[in-house]
C-alpha cells in the first residue's frame, strides 16, 4: 500500500505520524511511504534519515492526500486536510470526534475510513495506542502546573516541592487512569501532597500499593469535592470517558471555592474537557483566569515534547498499521474486535456510538459497516 505522512499544521503541533524506524519496517513489508516534506523535522528527525530508511519525500500535503492509501498522522485533520480527504482513503490518528462537531460532519462528508487512536481497546478494554500520549500529557500536567503556580505566571507563588521547614503545595488529580497515575509519578516525586480521586475502589487500592502513603486515594461518591478543591493548589483532569465527551466535574460555581492563584490543569481538554471553565488554549498561549483561577487547557499537551512523544507513539500504533497495510483495513479489522473499536466513521457512516449519540446520527455497527 502507499502510506503518506503529512506535516502536523495543527498551532504548535511538532510531532510526525511516523519515525524513520518505523518507515523501515513498513518499506520491509513492502509497502511505499511518502512523508511531508520538513514533516518530522521539529521531532527532531531529518528528510535525510527518511531517504535512508526508504522514504519519497512530498514538496505538499497536498501531493500526500492525492496519492496515499493511508494517511497516517498524529492530530485530527484541520480544515483544510479534511477538504483534501478523498472517498475510500483510511485516516489512520487521534481523532477525539465527540468534541468535534465540524470535522465529524466533514469526515462523514469524505465518505473516507477513518480509525481513531483513542477508541482502539486492548484484551482488557484498556487504549493502548491512547495510553503512551496520556502518559506524557499525565507527567507533563504537574510540570506545567508547578510553573503555573510561579507568580510571574500569575500562580499562587508557591514551589510545589516546598522547601526545607516549607511543606509542599497541595495537588488534587481527577481520575486514577493513565493520566492521573503519571501525573502522581511527577508529583509524589516533587514531593507535593497527593490526593486522587477515582470512582473505583478497586483501582485506587491499585495504586495505593504502587504509591503508598505518598498519596492519599479519594472515593469519588464518598467526597465532598467542593471542600477538596477549597484545599488544591493545583487541580489536575485526568477524566476520561472513551470516545465520548468528558463529565464537567468541576462546575463554574466551584472555582469561588478554589484559591487565588491556584491553577487547573484540564488533561481531558481533547475531549472537551471535565471542568466547566475550561477552553481549548495552546502552546503559544497555553493560559486564562477565570475566578482568580489560571486555567491550562493546552489540547495537544505531548505536543510540546515531540521527539519523546512520537517515539512513544510509533511503538504502540506500528503494529497495527503494518497489519493494516499488509491485510487491507476490511481483513484487519474483521479479525481483530479491538482494532475494529477504532473504526469511528466508514464511508459517510458513524461507526462509533457515542460519536452517533452526541451529535444525533444514525450509528451503524462497525462489523456491519466493514461488509460493504
Amino acid at each position: 500500500m502507499k502510506i503518506g505522512v503529512p506535516k502536523e499544521i495543527k498551532p504548535q503541533e511538532n510531532r510526525i505520524g511516523l519515525t524513520p524506524e518505523s518507515v523501515k519496517t513498513l518499506i520491509s513489508e513492502g509497502h511505499d511511504v511518502v512523508i511531508e516534506n520538513n514533516g518530522g523535522y521539529e521531532a527532531g528527525f531529518e528528510n535525510e534519515q527518511y531517504i535512508k530508511a526508504g522514504a519519497k519525500i512530498a514538496n505538499s500535503a497536498a501531493d500526500i492526500f492525492n496519492d496515499a492509501e493511508i494517511i497516517v498522522k498524529v492530530k485530527e485533520p484541520q480544515k483544510v486536510e479534511v477538504e483534501m480527504i478523498k472517498e475510500n482513503q483510511i485516516v489512520y490518528t487521534y481523532l477525539h470526534l465527540a468534541a468535534a462537531k465540524e470535522l465529524t460532519e466533514g469526515l462523514i462528508k469524505s465518505k473516507s475510513i477513518n480509525i481513531a487512536y483513542e477508541t482502539v481497546t486492548d484484551s482488557n478494554g484498556r487504549l493502548p495506542l491512547l495510553a503512551p500520549m496520556s502518559a506524557v500529557a499525565g507527567r507533563m500536567s504537574v510540570q506545567a502546573g508547578a510553573h503555573c503556580l510561579e507568580k510571574n505566571q500569575n500562580g499562587r507563588g508557591l514551589l510545589l516541592g516546598g522547601a526545607p521547614g516549607v511543606t509542599g503545595a497541595t495537588v488534587v488529580i481527577l481520575g486514577g487512569g493513565v493520566v492521573g497515575e503519571n501525573a502522581a509519578v511527577i508529583a509524589t516525586g516533587m514531593q507535593a501532597k497527593v490526593h486522587i480521586v477515582d470512582k473505583s475502589e478497586a483501582r485506587l487500592n491499585q495504586l495505593t500499593e504502587m504509591f503508598g502513603d505518598k498519596i492519599i486515594p479519594e472515593q469519588s461518591d464518598k467526597i465532598d469535592l467542593t471542600k477538596l478543591l477549597s484545599e488544591a493548589d493545583l487541580l489536575v483532569g485526568g477524566v476520561l470517558i472513551p470516545g465520548a465527551e468528558a463529565p464537567k466535574l468541576v462546575t463554574k460555581e466551584m472555582l469561588k471555592f478554589m484559591k487565588r492563584g491556584s491553577v487547573i490543569v484540564d488533561v481531558a481538554i481533547d475531549q472537551g474537557g471535565c471542568v466547566e471553565t475550561s477552553k481549548p488554549t495552546t502552546h503559544g498561549d497555553p493560559t486564562y483566569i477565570v475566578d482568580d483561577v489560571v486555567h491550562y487547557c493546552v489540547a495537544n499537551m505531548p505536543g510540546g515534547v515531540p521527539r519523546t512523544s512520537t517515539l512513544a507513539l510509533n511503538n504502540a500504533t506500528l503494529p497495527f498499521l503494518v497489519k493494516l497495510a499488509n491485510k487491507g483495513y476490511q481483513k484487519a479489522l474483521g479479525e481483530d474486535k479491538n482494532f475494529l473499536a477504532g473504526l469511528n466513521i466508514h464511508k459517510g457512516h458513524v461507526t462509533y456510538k457515542a460519536v452517533a449519540d452526541v451529535f444525533g446520527h444514525s450509528f451503524v455497527e462497525p462489523g456491519e459497516a466493514i461488509k460493504n
